[in-house]
């Protein structure tokens, strides 16, 4: 895996892999310093608040809002969301007037991008009415973190692995480095 390195930065980006292709994707996106916003985890099982539940709502909206979209298995963690975007149909996906503003190092025809900032977009402007109406934690900057993790699928095993990996996120929730109630027992 080579990846290129854009102003200074390591791009998440595969630069041998064609991503004008179909394909599908294991993406994480964790909130910004993961901070704990979407609920607590009890017993192994995600218990979503209502800004988790939100950020659920606007994930099931994926398929509807980019039409050769399809979600697969994913799960909302309290500073983070893993989840698996499978994309058939890469020429309906993304606006073909958007191709002049594609930035340099990302690859033209590549519709993940486009969803992500758009699935960030709408789940911070749903946040920040959270927080004025609901008294949602405030945020210190923003919700999510500037970039996000991907993966490029390549195989059904892969997938598998994924899945698993997914459903089983919450049970190893109590070994995170990310929660704040992890003991290590010596």
């Amino acid at each position: 895996m080579v990846h290129e390195r854009l102003g200074g930065r390591r791009s998440i980006r595969l630069s041998e892999y064609d991503y004008s292709q179909d394909g599908a994707y294991f993406v994480t996106i964790c909130t910004q310093n993961k901070e704990h916003l979407f609920g607590e985890i009890a017993s192994g099982k995600m218990i979503l608040n209502d800004a988790g539940r939100m950020i659920d709502m606007w994930w099931q909206e994926l398929p509807r809002h980019f039409v050769p979209v399809q979600i697969d298995q994913y799960v909302i963690m309290p500073n983070h969301l893993h989840g698996v975007i499978v994309i058939v149909g890469v020429d309906r996906c993304v606006d073909p007037r958007k191709t002049a503003e594609i930035k340099k190092g990302e690859h033209v025809g590549s519709p993940l991008p486009h969803i992500v900032q758009w699935y960030k977009t709408m789940t911070t402007n749903e946040y920040i009415k959270g927080v004025k109406t609901n008294r949602w934690k405030p945020l210190a900057r923003r919700l999510w973190q500037r970039n996000y993790y991907e993966h490029v699928i390549r195989n059904e095993y892969d997938l598998n692995e994924i899945r698993k990996y997914i459903i089983e996120n919450p049970l190893k929730w109590a070994l995170d480095n990310d929660n704040p109630e992890q003991c290590i027992n010596v």
